[in-house]
């Protein structure tokens, strides 16, 4: 789609899971709301006991005060690949702006600083429903723009909506396709 106006669209992303075993986690936890893990010192840690929920795909969501007093880029691939993720996580950031709005870092795994991810929007939603922060239609600000999250209670599933953006348009070589040249 190509135009001067953007196009919203609504994801049905599905049920989310809190099961250890289902986010997964490489031990149990009876409670997934905040387990404990910590970054820093026991006394004083940097980041800890974070909220896990699968949305298909592990996250970790660590609740603070402001989500750009901490370095993502460094904290991120350290908890990634934590050995309490065994398919190691998507490590969130997330800032309550109120009780229908969130702020939101994400450091997507297998990718990084990312500006925006729509999985990590809808588990942190659901994460803070479950603390009791927001109510079940939040909206969630990342640093590429602003996504609309609902936990319907009827069937427990979560909607994302938000802006669809045309990215790129090119051809490819069917030649690169051709898995006998490589053998």
């Amino acid at each position: 789609w190509k135009g001067d106006r953007p196009l919203v669209s609504t994801v049905d992303m599905g049920k989310p899971r809190f099961a250890w075993n289902e986010i997964p986690l490489a031990e149990k936890f009876d409670d997934t709301q905040a387990i404990a893990l910590q970054v820093g010192p026991t006394a004083k840690p940097i980041l800890h006991s974070p909220s896990v929920v699968s949305m298909g795909n592990p996250h970790a969501i660590f609740w603070v005060d402001d989500v750009g007093a901490y370095d993502l880029g460094k904290l991120g691939p350290l908890l990634e690949n934590h050995p309490i993720f065994p398919e190691r996580a998507n490590i969130s950031l997330a800032q309550v702006g109120s009780r229908d709005r969130l702020v939101l870092r994400t450091w997507e795994r297998g990718a990084g600083l990312t500006k925006a991810c729509g999985s990590a929007a809808c588990a942190a939603a659901v994460a803070a429903v479950r603390l009791g922060l927001v109510g079940r239609t939040v909206t969630v600000t990342l640093p590429g723009g602003e996504l609309r999250i609902e936990w319907r209670a009827h069937d427990d599933h979560v909607l994302m909506t938000g802006p669809v953006a045309y990215e790129y348009e090119g051809k490819f070589d069917p030649a690169l396709f051709d898995l006998s040249a490589t053998q």
